[in-house]
């Protein structure tokens, strides 16, 4: 379960697949002999229909895929950007530093794919999204080293059955400490710019 103020819950199913799409790099959470269990990978989000599924793989070694046939729940954590906020940018000196973020948290239940066929269609999915000119390569390597390749894996895609969407943007500010922090976010780095985007996206902020 996520702590989730009302004010920075982000229900809209589009604005959620944007930022795990955007983020893909997700940590997945299960748990297993009464442990929590973490792995980072990858995922690809694919709508079929009005159903979401997340599709991924792990290193055959990895033994968290093995606790899935017996605790098949899990969530998966999407992070996007996050960063430092100054109380100096608010109207009031009586404030307190706080830190902004997005986070997507994808909570389903996992099945394995083990068979040649369906890693095949898992990996180049994935391909297609990160690296599309790589795929003819891939294609071109032959298939005795693609299945010694697909032996090292595990593939699984996850059916997800609920999505919280936590998009801390200063929404629970006055309008005039929101428009500051996009200023600064605005002034920032790398991170703070990717802040700034999201902010704009959601109208937190701006005129």
């Amino acid at each position: 379960m996520i702590y989730m103020p009302t004010h920075f819950s982000v229900a809209d199913r589009a604005t959620q697949l944007d930022a795990m799409r955007a983020f893909p790099f997700a940590t997945i959470v299960s748990i297993a002999d009464g442990a929590p269990v973490f792995t980072h990978a990858p995922l690809m989000a694919e709508e079929r229909g009005k159903d979401l599924v997340l599709l991924g793989h792990v290193a055959i070694a990895n033994p968290h895929w093995r606790s899935w046939q017996a605790s098949p729940s899990l969530t998966a954590i999407f992070h996007g950007p996050n960063g430092y906020i100054s109380p100096r940018w608010y109207t009031v000196r009586e404030a307190v530093p706080t830190w902004n973020y997005i986070a997507v948290h994808a909570q389903g239940r996992v099945r394995t794919i083990e068979d040649s066929a369906g890693k095949e269609r898992i990996l180049k999915a994935l391909i297609d999204v990160h690296d599309a000119a790589y795929r003819a390569q891939w294609d071109e390597l032959g298939a005795e080293f693609g299945e010694k390749m697909k032996r090292g894996i595990v593939g699984f895609e996850i059916a997800v059955e609920h999505v919280d969407g936590k998009f801390k943007l200063s929404q629970n500010r006055v309008p005039q400490d929101r428009a500051n922090v996009l200023g600064a976010m605005d002034a920032g780095g790398a991170g703070e710019l990717v802040l700034a985007e999201w902010m704009r996206r959601l109208g937190i902020g701006v005129a």
